[in-house]
C-alpha cells in the first residue's frame, strides 16, 4: 500500500509557485518605483528579473505537481505588471515623458503608445489563456509579453548605459513600444523553443554560439541583451513568411502534382 497517493497534499508547497509568482510582481512593481526615482538601470535590471521569476513559477508548479487554477490567473495578472505596465511605464520615464519639448501633440503621442503598448500586453495575456490547448506547441501566436519586455527594458537599460536619452530618445523609443505592442496582438508566428531538449542532444554549434555570447555579453551587457531581444522580436515576421511560403507551396504541390 503506498500511503503517498490517499493522503492529499500538504497546502504548504503550493504557497511555493504563488511565492515565486508574487516575488516576479514585486520585481515589476519596483521597476515602476525605481524609474520614478530615475534609476532606469536599476528599473531595467528588475524588469528582467521578474523574466527569470516567472519563467521558474511554472516550472517549479509543474515539478512538485502544484499546479492550480488560482495559480494560473495570478500569474497571468502578474504578468500584466511586470510585462504590460512596467516596460511601457519605464519607457515613458526614460524618453517618451521628454517628448512634450517637441509640443503638445508629441507629449500626448508618448503616453498614448505607452499605453497602446500596455492594452496590448493585457489583449496578448488573455489571448494567452484561452489558447491553452493550442494545437502547435512549436511556435506562440504574437510576440510573447516577457519577450516585449525584454525588448523594452533592454532598450531602456542600453540607452542609459550609454548615455542616450531625453527627447532625441523619444521617437525611435516610441516607434519600437508601439511596434512591440501591435506585434504581441498580431498573428505573427514566433518560435518557442519548448522542443529544444537542452539536457541531452546540444548541437556543437549551438555550444560555439553560447561561448561568443558569453564573451559578447560580458562585454557590454545591456547592449547585448537589447540586441537579443531585438533580434526575436525580428524574427517573428520573418518565421512568419517562412511558414506561410511552406504552406502556399504544399498546396500548390496539392493542386498540382507534377
Amino acid at each position: 500500500m503506498d500511503d503517498d497517493t490517499t493522503r492529499p497534499r500538504r497546502r504548504g508547497i503550493y504557497l511555493l509557485p504563488n511565492l515565486l509568482t508574487t516575488i516576479a510582481l514585486f520585481f515589476g512593481f519596483y521597476a515602476v518605483v525605481a524609474a520614478n526615482n530615475e534609476s532606469y538601470q536599476l528599473a531595467a535590471i528588475a524588469i528582467f528579473v521578474a523574466m527569470v521569476m516567472d519563467g521558474m513559477d511554472g516550472r517549479v508548479a509543474r515539478l512538485t505537481n502544484t499546479q492550480s487554477d488560482f495559480g494560473v490567473q495570478y500569474d497571468s495578472i502578474a504578468d500584466m505588471v511586470s510585462f504590460g505596465v512596467a516596460p511601457s511605464l519605464v519607457v515613458y520615464q526614460w524618453a517618451l515623458r521628454d517628448l512634450s519639448q517637441l509640443g503638445d501633440t508629441w507629449a500626448k503621442l508618448g503616453w498614448l503608445g505607452a499605453f497602446v503598448y500596455t492594452a496590448c500586453a493585457g489583449l496578448r495575456l488573455a489571448r494567452f489563456n484561452t489558447q491553452v490547448g493550442v494545437a502547435d506547441k512549436r511556435f506562440f501566436q504574437g510576440l510573447p509579453s516577457p519577450a516585449a519586455a525584454a525588448t523594452l527594458a533592454g532598450m531602456v537599460w542600453a540607452g542609459n548605459r550609454l548615455e542616450f536619452g531625453g527627447w532625441g530618445a523619444g521617437v525611435p523609443a516610441l516607434a519600437l513600444t508601439v511596434v512591440a505592442g501591435v506585434l504581441m496582438v498580431s498573428n505573427i508566428r514566433y518560435y518557442s523553443f519548448k522542443e529544444v531538449d537542452f539536457r541531452y542532444r546540444v548541437p556543437f554549434i549551438a555550444i560555439v554560439l553560447l561561448v561568443m555570447v558569453v564573451a559578447l555579453s560580458s562585454v557590454h551587457p545591456p547592449t547585448f541583451l537589447f540586441l537579443v531581444a531585438l533580434t526575436y522580436m525580428a524574427s517573428g515576421p520573418v518565421l512568419t513568411m517562412i511558414l506561410r511560403r511552406r504552406r502556399l507551396r504544399a498546396r500548390h504541390h496539392h493542386h498540382h502534382p507534377s
